[in-house]
């Protein structure tokens, strides 16, 4: 795919739909999405889901991205539901040797700003009403020169720095990742109007930046479709080789290890044999063979399996997950699970557990849910917003021992009465306070409110933060290349 390439073309017979929609509003607000790269995640589901939300209330939608890969998507960036351009993806790539992806996702985010404004007349001829910007915001400063009469939203997800954190990295990593951090913070100014995902994330951004105006950020909840035809009516649950007495203990999450699935398994391993005997654990989620920490990890929690004395086993395809081979393993790897086979397994799930700690939200808990499964979840972090303790599901401290009891408690001692009535909770939670329609809702008043507000800083500050992140990059440039270098070298 070209940097000339659309993902897709934007013509679709769906009200409101890609670029044709028939029922657009005649002053309708055009809205232009920055996004640096739409796979599968949960930005990128958050992306796509305001994009819809706001399509369907009238909105035109454009999605720019750096990097949109038709095989690793969302449908709705693929099947004509969205209007998605890839630009800027020809001169930067993701990273150097592996290295440097804080700097490259910078110039990348330059680069897509520089090929619809400077290089091509694309952005004047969409003459957005609004930008919605996430994840990074080095480019706003940018932006907001060549855009000033058109107001910026930003959605702060996490802090970035927060999230590349290492305790373990050298002085000179820490170093290098100085500049960036800075400008994380700067750059976020230039922002019309800025919101998180979460009081919890809100309160980070205060701690992490005592100097930003913490208190003027809105927040806006991440959200999931509703409008989905019921699952009861989709699917069935799983038959593992052709029997259904198994309760299955469901973990949805990518294999990294700030996300602590070996939690689940080792509660899992502390159950009563007979309980145990009884349940299966799966372990569904994000995996990316050319992800370095994806491959380990697997390798690493296929291990702890053994060393528990579970059986474990690894598939790839719904055909295996199906097979009766598999009847017999206590926790089941499934690698990168599409849509429908995570429909089926959230189906025949009696028990969602959530493992990672200070999540700054997590859309599993919600998927689970709305799908009538009971949530465990660790009481920190997003969850302490979406589960209500006893009534959706249960928040624990992450001790093993304290989620086994919640395990064995809903494998033996909950009947299907007890579970149905907490499953209609948790339904009824999601769709009053998470649907997309509200999402949307939330983001159209936002941009109403900026209309016709000049965007922050524009004119010779935003130049001199452009040129002094230009600066920075350089010197970033520098510390890493020497970093490279082994310590002989150095000297």
């Amino acid at each position: 795919m070209t940097s000339t390439d659309n993902m897709a073309k934007g013509t679709t017979d769906k009200p409101g739909g890609g670029r044709g929609g028939e029922n657009m509003k005649k002053n309708q607000k055009t809205i232009v999405f920055l996004h640096p790269d739409l796979g599968i995640g949960g930005a990128e589901r958050l992306v796509v889901d305001a994009a819809v939300g706001l399509q369907r209330r009238g909105c035109k939608v454009v999605i720019f991205t750096s990097h949109c890969d038709p095989g690793h998507c969302f449908d709705e960036a693929r099947d004509g539901t969205l209007d998605v351009r890839v630009r800027g993806n020809t001169i930067v790539p993701p990273s150097i040797l592996g290295r440097f992806s804080i700097l490259c996702a910078i110039l990348r985010q330059i680069h897509l700003i520089l090929s619809i404004t400077i290089f091509s007349s694309e952005l004047s001829e969409i003459n957005p009403s609004g930008f919605f910007i996430d994840q990074l915001s080095a480019g706003l400063p940018l932006l907001s020169l060549l855009r000033p009469q058109t107001p910026i939203f930003f959605y702060c997800h996490f802090p970035d720095l927060l999230l590349v954190q290492n305790r373990n990295s050298s002085l000179f990593k820490r170093l290098y990742r100085v500049p960036f951090d800075a400008l994380e913070q700067w750059s976020m100014g230039f922002a019309t109007s800025t919101a998180v995902n979460s009081n919890f994330t809100k309160s980070i951004v205060a701690k992490t930046w005592p100097g930003y105006p913490a208190d003027t950020l809105k927040i806006v909840y991440p959200c999931i479709n509703t409008s989905l035809p019921s699952p009861d009516k989709e699917t069935e649950p799983i038959k593992w080789g052709g029997q259904s007495e198994k309760s299955i203990i469901l973990s949805i999450n990518r294999f990294e290890r700030k996300k602590n699935i070996a939690l689940a398994i080792r509660a899992f391993a502390l159950l009563p044999g007979p309980t145990r005997q009884k349940s299966k654990l799966v372990v569904a989620g994000g995996y990316d063979p050319r992800v370095h920490e994806n491959v380990s990890y697997h390798a690493d929690l296929a291990g702890l399996c053994e060393k528990l004395g579970l059986k474990s086993a690894t598939v790839k395809t719904v055909v295996s997950a199906l097979n009766s081979s598999i009847e017999d393993v206590d926790v089941l790897f499934l690698l990168s699970v599409p849509n429908a086979l995570k429909e089926i397994l959230l189906k025949s799930a009696r028990l969602l557990v959530y493992t990672p700690e200070e999540e700054h939200f997590g859309i599993v808990p919600l998927e689970a849910m709305l799908r009538g499964v009971p949530v465990l979840a660790a009481d920190s972090g997003g969850p302490l917003e979406t589960v209500v303790e006893g009534r959706t599901g249960w928040l624990r401290p992450g001790e093993p021992e304290k989620w086994m009891e919640v395990m064995e408690r809903v494998v033996d001692r909950m009947g299907e009465g007890e579970l149905k009535k907490m499953g209609e909770e948790g339904k009824r939670r999601v769709r009053e306070n998470f649907a997309e329609t509200e999402m949307a809702r939330q983001l159209e008043e936002i941009f109403e409110e900026v209309e016709g507000v000049d965007t922050k800083g524009a004119g010779i500050l935003g130049l001199a933060l452009v040129i002094l992140a230009g600066i920075m990059g350089v010197i970033g440039v520098g510390v890493g290349l020497w970093l490279v270098k082994t310590p002989a070298e150095r000297l």
